[in-house]
């Protein structure tokens, strides 16, 4: 008994059918409906997006007998002949296997023909790139002057390759990657039709691993049901992927979160039993970091198309921002040296534990070999907090906020962005600022939220920020710097202009002194 793929029996026959590509299906219907069809298509994109049954579909709107229309009636000699395959003046050619001119100018010689059986000869080259250059200029000729009954559906995945002479002779029409929810839920649909169960996650699961080609994601479906037996589960689908459970990866985020090393590599090692590509396995973690970067980022972050959105939301309310950066870029970069290590194992271990060495002083970063640990110091701090031991109430004043800014576990933009605050006052766990106007572009959700943290963590308690913007003058670290800086320099002027040895070329010799390029020294 003979089985057809579903990426065969579920192509799409009607742009009804077709998932995703709105704008060009959009633009081909209103071309159809108004009689302004061009001579030559060219659809790009990568595989598996819908070129060739974008294409087809068209070749159909085009013959069939009830006329030019958008939605053809499916139905007629000419619409069965085109979803069989054999319709005369359908011509399809893969380029990739017909590149040489002398096979070009044989395909294109019957041009002038009119068609056999259709209202258009129709010719459907996929691959288009792939034709050699003295076969784009034997194609060049014919689009230059098409006879009024010849249609060129053109298609490729590197459109950088066809010569401008080409490209500017056609409409070209880019359709895009599918995203994750429309491939799952195309999948769903599948298999409802034909009468097999199936797990949602697992669907997600294959949806994310065709990288946007559904005929990719209905491949990987056709995999996964012959794998599991004839049915569909997220065990299942994990096993074939080869992904491990982003449970065991949320276990190793979980320990680097608490800087113990040795937790880190229990998590590590407990992985063995499945025999991991540890490559794998960091681009896991990197994918993960990913996701949780962009919900700390941007708090309305739309999770729902993956399969952990719990980790993920769980991972951004635990881990700092901060570190999150450390331990993707870390992942990254471990993936690229992992084939240098000794063996896989132990350079994924090197990777985890180099995480917990760059991670910055007083955010649980490991000890260095042979320190003596300082007293715990035992506070009731929300779940989120971790560093230095707190500070007392005297330290967040006016007076003391200079003093408190530099000590907190902050860097980068967000530093600077404490540096311009200045303290107005605190009411229980809400702390108010004064933001100097001047810098008011600094002030961001993301950048709110750091200082928060790191001041919460400083202060053995979890404090909520009220920023005000002011117009004016502000005590704050920065304007403090910039006062000390002019002292400074101030000073360093005054001792250069009385300086004996300076006062004698003055006098001597004429010299002038440069008051603006006096810089102070030893700051």
């Amino acid at each position: 008994m003979s089985y057809t793929a579903l990426a065969r029996k579920w192509r799409p026959k009607r742009f009804a059918e077709m998932v995703g590509q709105q704008h060009v299906l959009q633009a081909l219907a209103n071309a159809l409906a108004g009689g302004r069809v061009h001579h030559a298509f060219l659809f790009t994109g990568t595989r598996g997006v819908g070129k060739t049954s974008v294409a087809r579909i068209l070749a159909r709107c085009l013959n069939c007998e009830t006329g030019v229309t958008a939605e053809p009636c499916g139905e007629c000699s000419a619409c069965r002949a085109i979803d069989e395959g054999r319709f005369i003046d359908l011509i399809e050619v893969d380029a990739a296997s017909r590149a040489k001119v002398d096979e070009t100018r044989e395909l294109l010689e019957n041009v002038q023909y009119a068609p056999s059986a259709g209202r258009y000869k129709v010719y459907l080259i996929d691959e288009v790139h792939m034709l050699s250059q003295h076969s784009f200029n034997a194609l060049l000729k014919t689009l230059e002057e098409p006879p009024p009954h010849v249609k060129f559906l053109l298609a490729t995945t590197d459109p950088q390759r066809l010569p401008v002479t080409v490209l500017s002779r056609c409409l070209q029409f880019s359709l895009k990657r599918l995203p994750v929810n429309l491939i799952a839920a195309r999948m769903a649909e599948i298999l409802e039709a034909e009468g097999i169960g199936f797990e949602a996650p697992a669907l997600t699961l294959l949806a994310h691993a065709a990288d946007g080609s559904m005929r990719d994601g209905l491949s990987l479906l056709d995999q996964l049901i012959a794998f599991g037996g004839g049915s569909v589960t997220t065990t299942a689908a994990r096993e074939m992927l080869g992904t491990i459970d982003r449970e065991r990866v949320a276990a190793i985020l979980d320990a680097l979160a608490t800087g113990d090393a040795r937790r880190v590599i229990d998590a590590a090692h407990a992985l063995e039993e499945w025999a991991p590509d540890y490559g794998a396995v960091l681009d896991e973690l990197a994918g993960v970091l990913v996701q949780v970067a962009l919900r700390q980022a941007v708090p309305d972050y739309d999770l729902s198309e993956l399969p952990d959105a719990a980790l993920v939301e769980r991972l951004a309310a635990t881990v700092p921002a901060e570190d999150v950066q450390l331990y993707y870029q870390t992942a990254i970069i471990g993936r690229r040296d992992l084939p240098l290590a000794p063996d896989p194992r132990t350079g994924f271990d090197m990777v985890l534990l180099r995480m917990l060495a760059f991670r910055l002083p007083g955010d649980g970063a490991v000890a260095k070999p042979g320190a003596q640990p300082a007293p715990a110091v035992r506070t009731a701090v929300a779940p989120n907090t971790r560093g230095a031991a707190p500070v007392g109430d005297d330290a967040l004043s006016a007076a003391g906020w200079p003093q408190l800014v530099a000590s907190l576990d902050l860097s980068g933009l967000a530093r600077q962005f404490a540096a311009h605050c200045a303290f107005l006052g605190r009411q229980g766990r809400l702390v108010r600022l004064g933001l100097d106007a001047r810098h008011a572009a600094m002030r961001t959700p993301t950048q709110e939220d750091r200082l928060a943290r790191a001041l919460s963590r400083r202060l053995g308690e979890t404090v909520r920020l009220e920023i005000e913007v002011v117009e004016g003058e502000l005590p704050t670290p920065a304007a403090d710097r910039e006062r000390e800086s002019a002292a400074d320099l101030e000073a360093a002027r005054a001792t250069l202009a009385g300086d004996p040895a300076v006062r004698a070329l003055q006098e001597k010799f004429g010299a002038t002194l440069h008051p603006e390029s006096v810089r102070p020294t030893g700051k």
